[in-house]
C-alpha cells in the first residue's frame, strides 16, 4: 500500500514538472522575437514646410514584437509660429514618442498590409518666445506685453490610427496615419499656455489631432 502511495506520488511530481516544463516551452515559443524593422518618413509634413510657417521633419522605427503587436519609436523636430488673435509666439524643439499598434486587418499573404489602431506617450523639449500676448489695458484698451524666450517642456498621450500597403514588389510601404492626442502636462512661463508644442503642434486647448503620410521601408 505505501509502495503504491509513493509510486503515485512520484508519478505525480513528475507530470507536474513535465507540464511545467511543455509550458515554459510553449512560452518561450510564442515570445521569441526575431528582429525585423520598418524605417518610415513623414514626407507630407515635409513636403508642406515650403508653403507655411511650419517645418517639421519626423520619423519613426517600428518592430513586430508577437504576432500583430508592433512597439514604434518616433522622434523629429518642429518650428512653428503661432499669429492669432493679437499672438505673436514662436517654438521650436525635439519630440519623441514611444507606443505601440495592433494589426486588427491584415493581408494574409502579407502581414504587413493592414489597418492598425494603437497608442503613444510622448514628450517634447522646446524652446518658446512670445513677442506679443494680448492684454486688456487701461480702461478696457487693448495692448500687448513680450516675454523672453524660454526653455519649456510638454508630455502628452496620443492614439494612433492608420493603414499600410505594400509599393508593388518592393519593401517600400505607404503608411498613413492619424493621430488624435491630448495634452497631460505642460510647464509655463508665468503661467502663459503655451500656444504651440513641437510635436503636439498649435493648440490653445488640450485636445488636437495629427496627421501623417509617411514612405516606408522594411527591413
Amino acid at each position: 500500500m505505501k509502495t503504491r502511495r509513493i509510486f503515485s506520488f512520484f508519478f505525480s511530481l513528475f507530470f507536474l514538472a513535465v507540464i511545467a516544463q511543455q509550458k515554459k516551452d510553449s512560452v518561450r515559443t510564442v515570445w521569441k522575437y526575431e528582429p525585423n524593422f520598418m524605417v518610415g518618413f513623414d514626407v507630407l509634413n515635409a513636403g508642406m514646410a515650403a508653403f507655411s510657417h511650419r517645418k517639421v521633419l519626423q520619423g519613426y522605427v517600428s518592430s513586430r514584437l508577437q504576432n500583430n503587436l508592433h512597439g514604434i519609436v518616433q522622434a523629429g523636430f518642429e518650428k512653428n509660429i503661432y499669429d492669432k488673435n493679437g499672438y505673436d509666439a514662436t517654438a521650436s524643439g525635439p519630440f519623441a514618442k514611444l507606443g505601440a499598434f495592433y494589426m486588427l486587418a491584415y493581408d494574409r499573404e502579407n502581414t504587413m498590409n493592414g489597418f492598425y489602431a494603437g497608442a503613444q506617450l510622448a514628450g517634447s523639449f522646446y524652446r518658446q518666445e512670445y513677442r506679443a500676448i494680448p492684454v486688456r489695458g487701461y480702461a478696457g484698451s487693448s495692448t500687448s506685453v513680450a516675454y523672453p524666450s524660454s526653455t519649456q517642456s510638454s508630455y502628452w498621450v496620443e492614439g494612433i490610427i492608420g493603414g499600410k500597403v505594400q509599393l508593388f514588389e518592393t519593401p517600400f510601404y505607404i503608411d498613413v496615419n492619424v493621430q488624435p492626442r491630448y495634452m497631460v502636462f505642460s510647464t509655463k512661463q508665468d503661467d502663459i499656455q503655451p500656444m504651440i508644442v513641437p510635436g503636439f503642434g498649435q493648440s490653445s486647448g488640450k485636445f488636437n489631432l495629427g496627421f501623417s503620410w509617411n514612405i516606408a521601408y522594411f527591413f
